[in-house]
C-alpha cells in the first residue's frame, strides 16, 4: 500500500505545487478545485504525469455535505487516504482600512479559511480513527494558514483573524489526535509568488530584495510543497503540533 492524499485547493498556486512534489515522493493524489473544469483537469494530468496515481475531485471545501462522498470517489480510486492537506483558501475582498470590512468578506475568509479547515480535518479524522490502518503508513494533516496567522497585515485584518484561527484549529486536532497516531503540522506561507499574490507581487520582490525576509526573494509553490511533502512522508519524525514558518525568515526577530 501507499500513501494517499487529498489536497484542497490544488488546481494551481500552493495547492498545485504541493500535489506534484507530493507525487515525485511516491504518492497518490486526489486533487481538489470547487469546480470540474479545465484547470483542474490540466493539474490532475500534470500530477499523473509522474506516474503513481491521480485523480480530480471537485467540491467546494464550504459544503461539509459533499466531505464523505469526495472522499469516497478519492478512495474507490486511489486507496485508502493517508494524508490531508488542506490548502484551499481566499483573501479578502478588498484591501483596506478595517473600519471599512464588509460581514461579506469577513465571513467569506472565515468560513473558508478556518471553518472549513476544522469540519473537513474532522471528517477526514473520522475515517482514519473508524479504520484499521497498516502500521507502516504515516498519517498525518498539513493546514496551509500563513505569516499573517501571527504577523498583523492591517489592509487584510479579516484574512488574518481567518488564519489566526486556522492556526489554532491546527493546534487543537494536534492535540486530539496525537493519541490516534495522526500528526497534525501548521504549514504558514510568507511572500510566495501565486495568482493569488500577482497583483503584489513586484511590491512583494522589491521589499524581499530590500531586506525584508533574510533571503532577497519571494518563495514558490514548490518551496512550500516540499515542506509540506517532507511533513506528510514523516521525514520529521516524533513531531506533531509544530508550526513551520515558510517564510524565507521573513519573521525572525531583528534589531
Amino acid at each position: 500500500m501507499k500513501q494517499v492524499a487529498l489536497v484542497t485547493g490544488s488546481s494551481r498556486g500552493i495547492g498545485l505545487g504541493t500535489a506534484k512534489v507530493l507525487a515525485a515522493e511516491g504518492f497518490a493524489v486526489a486533487l481538489n478545485g470547487p469546480e470540474d473544469n479545465a484547470e483542474l483537469s490540466a493539474a490532475v494530468q500534470e500530477v499523473a504525469e509522474l506516474g503513481n496515481g491521480a485523480i480530480g475531485i471537485p467540491f467546494d471545501v464550504i459544503d461539509a455535505g459533499a466531505y464523505d462522498a469526495a472522499m469516497d470517489k478519492a478512495e474507490q480510486a486511489l486507496g485508502p487516504l493517508t494524508t490531508l492537506v488542506n490548502n484551499a483558501g481566499v483573501g479578502v475582498l478588498s484591501r483596506g482600512d478595517p473600519l471599512d470590512v464588509s460581514e461579506e468578506s469577513w465571513d467569506r475568509c472565515l468560513t473558508i479559511n478556518s471553518k472549513a479547515v476544522f469540519f473537513l480535518t474532522q471528517a477526514f479524522a473520522k475515517r482514519l480513527i473508524d479504520r484499521q490502518r497498516p502500521a507502516n503508513l504515516f498519517y498525518s494533516i498539513v493546514n496551509v494558514t500563513s505569516s499573517n496567522a501571527d504577523a498583523v497585515a492591517v489592509p487584510r485584518a479579516e484574512y488574518c483573524a481567518s488564519k489566526a484561527a486556522a492556526a489554532m484549529v491546527s493546534k487543537t486536532w494536534a492535540a486530539r489526535l496525537g493519541a490516534e497516531n495522526i500528526a497534525v503540522y501548521d504549514v504558514r506561507p510568507g511572500l510566495i509568488n501565486t495568482d493569488m499574490t500577482a497583483p503584489v507581487i513586484e511590491q512583494y520582490e522589491k521589499r524581499a530584495k530590500d531586506g525584508l525576509t533574510l533571503f532577497p526573494r519571494v518563495g514558490q509553490p514548490k518551496d512550500v510543497g516540499t515542506i509540506i511533502a517532507s511533513l506528510a512522508s514523516g521525514k520529521l519524525p516524533y513531531t506533531t503540533g509544530q508550526a513551520i514558518f515558510a517564510d524565507g525568515g521573513m519573521l525572525v526577530p531583528r534589531f
